[in-house]
């Protein structure tokens, strides 16, 4: 049997990497760039991470399709395991900017116009992202204008994550199958939710019924009202052993959701800093398209809002010790 000793330059393949940086300023007859360089290899990290994301969020989607999964399984601890590891990349995504702004405005226009029209918006590898957590094409800003400048190979890419089941989606047929809640139990909170609310905040009583009931149905909603329900149990119990794995679950998502709100935010930054309020590259409106769709394109913003839902826990309605004994071990 052949004995293939692995080397480490030729295992990361890195003549490919190291040789795939080609600075169109660095072209004969044009006055080189320096930070050009750094410019490139940022935005080869980045999508690097893309593809390392969609690694992990592929590998989710593709345990909580399963026809049966048991919530207390180790299966189930791997799709938080891996959304976890996605948060804490989206965190060095962020942080990498801090390098990206050692580069100067002045910099930047030694080389920014013989970019155009590239623009990190023709990155597909993000918008395929979205999708697989559960942005929908209705819900983006500016639809007329998001797959304008991609090629279409690119633009069927995005199109099949779009077509399949998505994280969102899987995660909502998940939150219906949970048994805990009985209409008695239901009733009881919501009692002394709306009891709770402040002069103020009374029109949350409207706000909850609208939620959670399941006529009528709000439009555009991605969770259900029984999946809503679930989620806030989830929420409200989650110190029961069989609920801290569930718990863990719906805050890693909220937290996949706050480090892309920070990634756009410093992005919008970095974007104003650089070029004010010019175009971008690709052509669109700069820090204002970026703006826009920071605000609009929040993928559990349902889960989140279940925060308006909660009451102190000395409240908590108390759970029959035949369904405490079933949330415990055994």
């Amino acid at each position: 049997m052949e004995n293939n000793v692995v080397y480490y330059s030729e295992y990361l393949q890195l003549d490919k990497i190291t040789g795939a940086q080609e600075p169109e300023s660095f072209k004969e007859g044009k006055i080189a760039a320096h930070d050009e360089m750094l410019f490139i290899i940022i935005h080869q990290a980045y999508e690097l991470w893309f593809k390392q994301i969609l690694f992990e969020v592929n590998s989710v989607i593709d345990i909580m399709n399963q026809p049966a999964l048991n919530d207390n399984s180790p299966e189930m601890q791997t799709v938080v395991h891996r959304l976890k590891r996605v948060a804490t990349i989206l965190k060095v995504l962020v942080q990498q900017i801090d390098i990206m702004e050692t580069m100067t405005p002045m910099d930047f226009l030694d080389f920014r116009d013989m970019l155009r029209p590239a623009s990190g918006f023709q990155s597909y590898q993000f918008k395929v992202m979205e999708a697989k957590l559960g942005l929908k094409f209705d819900q983006r800003h500016g639809q007329h204008y998001y797959t304008s400048q991609l090629k279409e190979k690119d633009i069927a890419i995005i199109k099949a994550a779009e077509n399949g089941k998505s994280v969102l989606e899987l995660i909502n047929a998940w939150l219906e199958r949970m048994p805990f809640i009985t209409e008695e139990f239901w009733q009881n909170y919501q009692q002394v939710y709306v009891s709770s609310l402040a002069d103020a905040e009374k029109d949350n009583a409207a706000f909850f019924a609208a939620v959670f009931d399941d006529e009528p149905e709000m439009p555009g909603r991605n969770l259900s009202p029984r999946a809503s329900r679930a989620a806030l149990f989830i929420m409200l119990y989650r110190g029961y052993p069989m609920l801290e794995l569930p718990f863990q679950l719906l805050d890693t998502l909220l937290e996949i959701d706050n480090q892309l709100a920070n990634w756009r935010n410093r992005h919008i930054n970095m974007v104003r800093r650089m070029i004010g309020t010019r175009i971008g590259t690709g052509g669109s409106t700069g820090a204002g398209y970026l703006k826009a769709a920071m605000d609009k394109h929040y993928i559990f913003k349902e889960l989140a809002q279940l925060n308006s839902f909660l009451i102190d826990r000395r409240q908590l309605p108390v759970l029959p010790k035949e369904l405490v004994e079933k949330l415990g071990y055994s």
